[in-house]
């Protein structure tokens, strides 16, 4: 091939992977923000679960999206009704039929064409039994539509449910659902037309029987009078009967475009909040895409002031403050709480009111790690939950009550295992940790000793040990705002238990056995088993170099000083694969979106791109975030590198787009990255606006050479949240030169210093 015949063949293949986006093209043109969102971005994963096109209003209880394992997959199961939990499948299911033949499936699978999605409106073309569908969202209640194309015997709608009871009457079908030992959720929809019959299906058989009047079981059959019909339906935590108010309180039309206006309404006031201008079409749909991906988790389940809480299986009135819940906190501390702490403190506030409920609720009185509709089901490690809160009272955000937040922080700590995977009492190994500062590991082949290990999470040691650092500086936040100075003096000394893993020699953390010696012979890329989890959790040692959030200036003094850390960083970067790439995924699947032995595809690499800052080398930082989202964020099927965990690492594209990164949270400082807009206006909720200018910003001038803020010379690479918060202007100008002196004298803060001999 020539070269022309090269740059066709790739420029046509790029085409192709961005045909589905509604922000293709390259052409300056502004458009509303919501317009700029495409759903599909990420909708084919690099290895792992790619990202679904979700279908719902910000932060409601309704949301559906496509039944299918990913975009390029051919065939639908079926139409969703509810999912009840981030990357769920739905419960309940809809499948319209033409005919009824003698065996007929609970769930039809459908070849499918002409599929649209929005936020706010889907809308696709079933092609065997000749189906379009039409469905929009709203908090608790949605709308379909059909339209009746082929020529088949009837016009049907088939309802089912894997573990429940449905019962159709008239227009009406209602019923429920168990998603598991306590918790239902409950169906009401009524049709635009009476039916013509109604029909049960055996489901051994799947043989339909028609009845005149009423029917009852796990499969319904409704049979349409004509060739289009709709349905509105509502959902419900508490019952039937509130489902049914839900659905009528909010649906009151059967028109399609008005469900649909409302919910653009809706998203246009989210995404509203933050204007960006210049950048490319594809730019700004990634950086509103990301946005849009932030808002999907936690979920409203108050109910006319209601809700359903699986903590202790009541429901409860919400007072006023409505009850939130699904958040996998592992995940969305880091950087989707701290992005609605400043575009929406009150919902923030809503949401950590929520997060106490829980805990009053629970028979422990511990913070939930990962609470979703059905309670906390405790992943991965830490109790990161406190971070949140420590973030948040920080940051000026005080509408939670602080003393109930800080025993519920304290009693986690101090009772729950940190043991990955389990919400269980302390034992043996955190015991152990607590004594030692760090968890004891095993040498490769020595048998597990302690039955409370998952036999798939192991043990996790440096993971565990680190996160559990983390959590107790954030702990000792609380207790300096609650007024506990002598709990804080001891969780900050507890903080710095890292160093007590730090292997001197090598710079890494690196997992030491009950005798307290370090296990060699160690290889920090593959040692530690399947996801590293003997010793790491889904990411290798060169991940977990970078695991002290709250402390960049001592592991700077740990590793040697400044020149040192920036060494390592780059050793991070440019150390290569040591196997192939099916090899080393076969073994590491979350480490994907490589630089390196650098992961962009998960969220403890969130931060690491920002430490160049810490060492007085910010030009390195903005070098590195702009090829990052510019390599592993695009406007295209696969443009997430790893699982997009309900808006884990979509915050950190919004936030490094603008311009700015949290790297601690729990400390109110933001340190500056690279702005990838012109122009980005942050609406906050105070009514005052943060605006920033980036001059002449593009992908060639990455490179800030000075700046002001509010008029006056700004030599940091960092802004305090008071300052952001109070409104006002940042300027950049940018340059395709590194300016190697701003910004390197000032470092950003760390954790606050104390006396500790040295853990040599």
């Amino acid at each position: 091939m020539t070269t022309r015949q090269i740059l066709y063949a790739l420029l046509l293949g790029s085409g192709l992977l961005v045909a589905c986006s509604p922000s293709s093209s390259t052409s300056g043109e502004q458009r509303d923000p919501i317009d700029y969102v495409n759903p599909y971005l990420g909708s084919i994963s690099h290895l792992l679960v790619p990202t679904f096109p979700t279908v719902h209003l910000p932060n409601s209880m309704m949301r559906v999206h496509p039944q299918r394992t990913d975009y390029a997959a051919e065939q639908l199961e079926g139409l969703p009704l509810i999912l009840t939990s981030h990357r769920g499948i739905s419960a309940f299911a809809l499948s319209p039929r033409t005919s009824l033949e003698d065996s007929v499936p609970a769930v039809t699978r459908y070849s499918y064409d002409q599929e649209e999605v929005k936020p706010y409106l889907y809308s696709v073309r079933l092609l065997e039994p000749e189906v379009s569908v039409g469905y929009a969202p709203a908090a608790r209640s949605a709308l379909y539509t059909f339209d009746f194309e082929g020529q088949g015997s009837g016009r049907y709608l088939v309802f089912s449910t894997p573990d429940g009871q449905l019962r159709a009457s008239g227009r009406s079908i209602s019923g429920w659902q168990q998603l598991s030992d306590s918790t239902r959720v409950y169906l009401w929809a009524e049709l635009s037309e009476a039916p013509k019959a109604l029909g049960l299906r055996e489901v051994r058989t799947g043989r339909v029987q028609m009845q005149p009047d009423s029917v009852s079981g796990s499969s319904i059959v409704v049979a349409l009078s004509g060739d289009k019909g709709a349905l509105r339906y509502g959902v419900s935590y508490i019952s039937v009967e509130q489902a049914q108010r839900n659905v009528q309180r909010e649906i009151q039309s059967y028109e399609l475009k008005l469900v649909a206006k409302a919910g653009r309404n809706e998203w246009a006031k989210a995404l509203d909040k933050i204007q960006v201008e210049g950048g490319t079409a594809a730019e700004r749909s990634t950086f509103y895409t990301s946005l849009y991906r932030t808002y999907e988790r936690m979920v409203c389940i108050s109910e006319e002031g209601r809700y359903w809480s699986a903590f202790d299986n009541k429901v409860h009135e919400d007072g006023g403050v409505p009850f939130y819940t699904d958040d996998w906190l592992w995940d969305t501390y880091r950087a989707v709480h701290p992005l609605r702490l400043l575009l929406d403190p009150e919902r923030e506030q809503q949401m950590l009111t929520s997060l106490l409920r829980m805990a009053h609720q629970s028979p422990e009185g511990w913070l939930p790690t990962f609470p979703e509709v059905q309670g906390d089901t405790h992943r991965m490690n830490g109790s990161h939950t406190i971070a949140t809160f420590a973030d948040a009272y920080a940051k000026g955000v005080t509408g939670f009550n602080l003393a109930a937040a800080y025993t519920a922080a304290q009693r986690t700590l101090e009772e729950k295992s940190y043991l990955p995977w389990t919400r269980i009492p302390k034992g043996p190994l955190s015991k152990a940790l607590d004594e030692r500062g760090y968890m004891p590991a095993l040498r490769p082949g020595e048998r597990e000793s302690d039955p409370r290990v998952t036999l798939w999470e192991k043990r996790q040691s440096v993971a565990v040990s680190l996160a559990a650092a983390y959590d107790y500086w954030t702990l000792a936040q609380l207790a300096k705002c609650a007024g506990h100075d002598e709990d804080a003096a001891r969780y900050l000394r507890r903080s710095y238990d890292y160093r007590k893993l730090f292997n001197y020699e090598t710079g890494f953390f690196h997992p030491r056995d009950s005798r307290g010696q370090f296990i060699q012979p160690f290889d920090y890329e593959l040692s530690g088993g399947l996801g590293a989890r003997d010793y790491y959790d889904e990411n290798n040692a060169y991940t977990y170099r970078w695991g002290v959030p709250h402390n960049p200036a001592d592991l700077i003094y740990l590793m040697g000083g400044r020149e040192r850390f920036i060494a390592n960083l780059d050793q991070t970067l440019r150390t290569p694969l040591s196997k192939s790439k099916w090899e080393f995924y076969s073994q590491l699947p979350d480490q994907t979106g490589n630089v390196g032995q650098f992961a962009m595809s998960n969220e403890p690499s969130m931060h690491i791109p920002y430490l160049y800052t810490y060492a007085g080398a910010p030009w390195r930082t903005q070098r590195l975030v702009r090829k990052l989202i510019d390599t592993w964020f695009r406007n295209d099927l696969m443009g997430v590198p790893g699982d997009e965990d309900g808006g884990g690492l979509s915050a950190f594209v919004v936030f490094s787009m603008m311009g700015i990164y949290p790297v601690t949270p729990g400390l109110p400082v933001y340190v500056i990255g690279t702005p990838f807009f012109e122009k980005v206006t942050l609406q906050l909720s105070s009514g005052r606006s943060f605006v920033i200018e980036a001059k002449g910003a593009s992908s060639v001038n990455k490179y800030i050479q000075r700046a002001e803020l509010n008029g006056k010379a700004l030599d940091r690479a960092w802004l305090r949240h008071s300052e952001l918060a109070s409104g006002g202007r940042l300027v950049f100008v940018m340059g395709d030169k590194p300016n190697k002196e701003w910004g390197a004298k000032l470092p950003p803060p760390s954790a606050d210093k104390i006396d500790l001999k040295d853990e040599r």
